[in-house]
């Protein structure tokens, strides 16, 4: 008989595979972002596949075969497996956005009026010519913009630091007019771009691809030729995880690098100018509360003195062979005195009321609100240090020139600092707490305090009224549908002289001024006279009717604006 242990069943041995882990699947929010920035790069193509269609068969293969890739690429987001994969989806997202933004740059690389006096800038350099201070006005005209000035002319001067010269005079062998500079700022964005995608955590980066070459508004200004494009991708390796310089007391290898970037920045462009108190006071802040008020103060000083020797080099050879006009022509935006355009607070006085006697007032309420909000970002950079790259924008809204390119430039920026600047590396930063502001109705009550002169000036600038009433008194024809002469008699209501000039606008924007040819160069106050004026181009062709046609005189000391509804009518 068999035993009991005999007659247990024995359950044969099997080998087995070692178990593999089961890859990682991709987070939801990373695919929408993918799947986003791909549905992105649909945004203006389509124009530029028409352009091409008819006399550049190459790029139009071209752009075709992006869209294959966007395509497949929006099907591959929405159903890979792996975190790994989607990640190199990414890639191949910013890929096509690349291929896309040089297509766009080979059917259109005319330039701008910046990008056309960046090129003359360079030029000039390359003869050994000054370049600041020198008018160019040949270079204006058949469509390239012009900035007007309260004082009747035109700015034809190159008005930024020199950097981006520097940058595109290698390049003048490739063409005339604008080419090499609008090489150097499409060169800029794509590297800045690139840069901002490798440095950002992997789930994030296409939101640098979208930020940067999405939606299709940076890659129009790289084609324009903007410096602020270049200073732009100088900046993004200084704002990503900024709050971190210094950490330990220690610059590291990368601090200095950061710090030319930043001086780089600064040299080829102003916009930076303001960006970088802000981020100097957040490291001061940051670095104190961890290290102390000496330590911390070390760390700003070396950075910000690799910053500066940065700036200087790069301006050296400026500042020995014209330091006058160097001076005056990187400060010109701010002292041209440019005619008010954009559209910020200054609508107001444009198109909403008849003008402004203190249009000068708008200027201050930039610079107020600039100085208030740092103030406030010192105060407060606990809760405001995440902000730092969007604050200093904030100023522009209430500026002569609040134009929207002053913002949407540098949106990246906004971008790299959401993701690798939150709030919590601003948790421990030191904030001046007298004790005045020991309590919160108190630091709210600082916080308007700073904000008030700012708004108070805009307010003043914004319900100041025209100086000057002006009626069409005749009309001279050069056709039923065109002026060739306009009579029109003008009050100076104000209290001082005023030197007015004169132009007609039909819708946003300006129009070139037109030329007196009868009445007084300066009217008296409490006068009334008589001008006779000159479109420039020798007649102006009225609009469609129905559309909005407005007199608009501007005078220079003191800057305002008078405007006029006029009624210009067929005579057909």
């Amino acid at each position: 008989m068999q035993s009991a242990a005999e007659q247990q069943k024995v359950t044969p041995l099997r080998w087995t595979r070692p178990s593999q882990a089961v890859p990682e699947p991709p987070a939801q929010w990373h695919r929408v972002l993918t799947l986003l920035a791909d549905v992105s790069l649909f945004i203006g193509t389509r124009a530029i596949w028409t352009q091409a269609a008819s006399h550049r068969l190459v790029v139009a293969a071209a752009i075709s075969l992006c869209y294959a890739s966007i395509l497949v690429c929006g099907v591959l987001a929405l159903v890979v497996r792996r975190a790994r994969s989607l990640a190199r989806l990414d890639l191949c997202v910013l890929v096509t956005a690349i291929a896309l933004t040089l297509c766009g740059w080979a059917m259109d690389h005319g330039g701008s009026d910046e990008a056309i006096l960046t090129t003359q800038a360079a030029r000039e350099l390359v003869a050994g010519h000054a370049v600041y201070g020198r008018p160019w006005p040949w270079l204006f005209g058949h469509g390239v913009a012009l900035t007007p000035t309260v004082t009747g002319g035109y700015d034809f001067t190159y008005g930024y630091p020199p950097l981006v010269p520097l940058l595109t005079a290698p390049l003048l062998w490739l063409g005339h007019g604008a080419l090499p500079a609008t090489v150097v700022s499409t060169a800029a964005l794509l590297a800045g771009t690139v840069a901002l995608w490798r440095m950002l955590p992997t789930p994030w980066r296409s939101a640098a691809t979208m930020a940067c070459l999405g939606f299709g508004f940076l890659p129009s200004y790289g084609r324009l030729g903007y410096p602020a494009i270049v200073a732009l991708a100088l900046l993004m390796p200084v704002v990503v995880r900024w709050p971190r310089i210094g950490r330990g007391g220690r610059l590291g290898a990368g601090g200095p690098a950061r710090a030319a970037c930043l001086g780089a920045a600064c040299a080829a462009q102003q916009l930076p100018w303001f960006l970088a108190p802000f981020l100097l006071a957040g490291i001061y802040a940051v670095r104190r509360g961890e290290l102390g008020p000496r330590a911390a103060g070390l760390v700003v000083a070396r950075f910000a003195g690799a910053t500066a020797l940065v700036w200087l080099l790069v301006n050296t050879y400026f500042v020995v062979s014209e330091p006058g006009t160097w001076v005056r022509g990187i400060a010109l935006p701010l002292t041209q005195g440019a005619v008010i355009h954009g559209q910020g607070l200054v609508g107001v006085s444009l198109y909403f009321t008849d003008g402004s006697d203190r249009l000068d007032w708008y200027a201050h309420a930039s610079m107020l609100l600039a100085a208030g909000l740092l103030a406030l970002f010192v105060l407060f950079v606990r809760r405001l240090g995440p902000a730092a790259t969007v604050l200093p924008w904030c100023a522009f809204f209430l500026a002569t020139r609040s134009q929207d390119g002053y913002y949407l430039m540098m949106t990246p920026l906004w971008l790299a600092a959401a993701v690798t600047a939150p709030a919590a590396e601003f948790a421990t930063a030191w904030q001046p707490r007298p004790r005045m502001l020991s309590r919160r109705p108190a630091r709210i009550a600082a916080a308007a305090l700073l904000l008030t002169p700012a708004l108070a000036s805009a307010a003043w600038a914004a319900t100041g009224t025209p100086p000057l009433a002006m009626r069409v008194a005749s009309v001279g024809r050069a056709a039923p549908t065109a002026v060739a002469r306009l009579g029109i008699e003008v009050t100076n209501a104000g209290a001082v002289a005023l030197a007015p000039h004169f132009t007609l606008t039909t819708g946003q924007g300006m129009s070139r001024y037109w030329t007196v040819v009868r009445g007084p160069v300066v009217l008296p106050s409490r006068a009334t006279a008589r001008y006779e004026l000159r479109p420039p181009a020798g007649r102006f062709t009225l609009p469609r009717p129905g559309a909005r046609v407005r007199l608009r005189a501007f005078t220079a000391v003191p800057q305002t604006l008078s405007s006029a509804d006029v009624r210009l009518r067929s005579s057909g």
